[in-house]
Formats: C-alpha cells, structure tokens, sequence
C-alpha cells in the first residue's frame, strides 16, 4: 500500500473549514513529489472562522475554484472573502439534477430513505455520478487545468464536503503530472477521518432521525470509497482508453501544457 508522507504543516483542523488539507507530498510514477503549498483542497469555506479566513490568507493563494452549483451555494453561503484572492466558479454538477433524491436525504423518513439508498442503491448512485462527472464535465476540468498551468497556483479546490467533485478534480489534476493512482486513492480516503467528515445535514436530527440504520443508509452518500475514485478511473480507460489519451484528447491537454503543470505542481527533478 502507498505510504503517504508525513503531514505537512498546513494539514491542519480548521474551525469553520472541513476536509482542509494540502496534497503536497504525493509521489508520481516517475520518482518526484508534488510540492508542498502549491495545491490544497477542502470542503465550503462559507463557514470559515476569522481565524480560518485569516490562516487561508495566508497560504498565498492565487485562485480558490469552487465546484459548487447554486444550490448547494444557496444551502450553505457564498464563500469568504480572502484579500488578494481569486475565486472562480466551475459548478460540477447542475441544481435541478437529483434535487428530489437530495430533499428526501435531508426530509425523508426511514421508509423514504429505504426506497432510495438501500440494496445498494445509494452505492450505485455514488458510482454513476462520479463516471458521469469525468465524461460529461471535460471542458470544465480541462479549464481548471489550463488555469493551473496558466498562473493559478498555489490554489485551492472545493465543493460543499470537499469529497466527490473536488476529490475527483484534485484526482485529475495530480493524473495530469503523473501522481500514482494508489496515493491518489490514500490522499481521497482521508476524506473519512473524523474531523473532515462532512456533518450530515437532516431535518429530522433527533434519534429517529439519525438513527443507526439512517446513518447506514445515508453513509454510501457522505463517505469516501474507494469503489467511487476506482469508477472514475475506470471510465477514463473505457472511455479513452488510456489515462494519457484521455488527458490529450478528453481535456485538449497539450505535451507543453503537461510540462507546465508538472513544473507548476511538482518539486524539482
């Protein structure tokens, strides 16, 4: 199994930001690291503390991308601002897809929540989303991507928990230099721990309604798995064929945008 590296300093607990964390560190198939403050991810930071906001200012940012649509913006807030800081807005995902799945997760009773998410039903939406996300959202990686290799960097990737949309744009990012697909997967899974777990919003929040069974039922939703992160990676083969065609033909990355990138991300060879 991928050894990650030790924890940097800036993989902190923040207040009001969940799932913070800098994927600097990392090793490519080729023997480099990515280097240490260069790019970050984490969940909304419409909830950042002004300790949070003050610490983010101070990473040096150039560009936060937020893959949030306008409901999940509507739901939890603009994000702060951050002096000096770009924020530019790449929704992975449209409002009016699933919002009557996503109102029965947070207002359904247990029978609702049993006809949608149980015999694996939640696991298989979780599954579809991320293999629709990668052939159905390649001019918006293939934005983010020229950004980074343009003037973006260091930068910050987020979405509402900081998990699917974001992990799966910090995944194709770091294939795009060349980062091992299993220390993708490690750095993904640590989405799980405790402190960066997003808090499960129901309007129900007694014991009924957070019950162990909802819990279960709910958990293929709010959890990493690496089934999820395996799914994308496999519909990039299906689909292209390989991970290099893929980046060059799915995202119109060139041989000199790559370079750039990894000059950008890496450390030094």
């Amino acid at each position: 199994m991928t050894q990650l590296p030790e924890v940097p300093p800036t993989d902190i607990e923040l207040t009001g930001v969940r799932n913070f964390r800098d994927v600097g560190g990392l090793p490519t198939v080729d023997g480099r690291r990515v280097r240490l403050g260069r790019l970050y991810r984490s969940g909304h930071l419409a909830h950042a503390t002004e300790a949070d906001a003050a610490f983010l200012a101070g990473l040096g940012l150039h560009t936060v991308f937020d893959f949030r649509n306008a409901a999940d913006r509507k739901l939890d807030g603009d994000d702060v601002e951050l002096p000096g800081v770009r924020n530019v807005s790449i929704p992975l995902s449209d409002p009016a897809d699933g919002a009557e799945f996503w109102r029965l997760v947070r207002d359904g009773d247990i029978q609702q929540l049993r006809s949608i998410l149980a015999d694996g039903k939640g696991t298989a939406r979780m599954i579809a989303s991320y293999r629709a996300i990668i052939t159905d959202r390649t001019a918006e990686h293939s934005r983010v991507l020229h950004a980074l290799a343009r003037d973006s960097v260091p930068a910050l990737m987020h979405c509402a928990a900081g998990k699917d949309r974001a992990g799966l744009s910090i995944a194709v990012s770091l294939l795009a230099v060349g980062v091992e697909e299993e220390a993708i997967e490690a750095d993904y899974l640590k989405s799980n721990d405790a402190h960066r777990r997003y808090r499960i919003k129901r309007s129900d929040t007694s014991s009924v309604g957070m019950s162990q069974e909802v819990l279960e039922l709910l958990n293929p939703l709010f959890g990493a798995h690496p089934e999820y992160l395996a799914a994308a990676f496999t519909t990039i083969r299906e689909t292209w064929g390989s991970t290099d065609r893929y980046l060059q033909e799915g995202l119109k990355l060139s041989a000199e945008t790559r370079e750039r990138l990894r000059e950008r991300l890496l450390e030094d060879a």
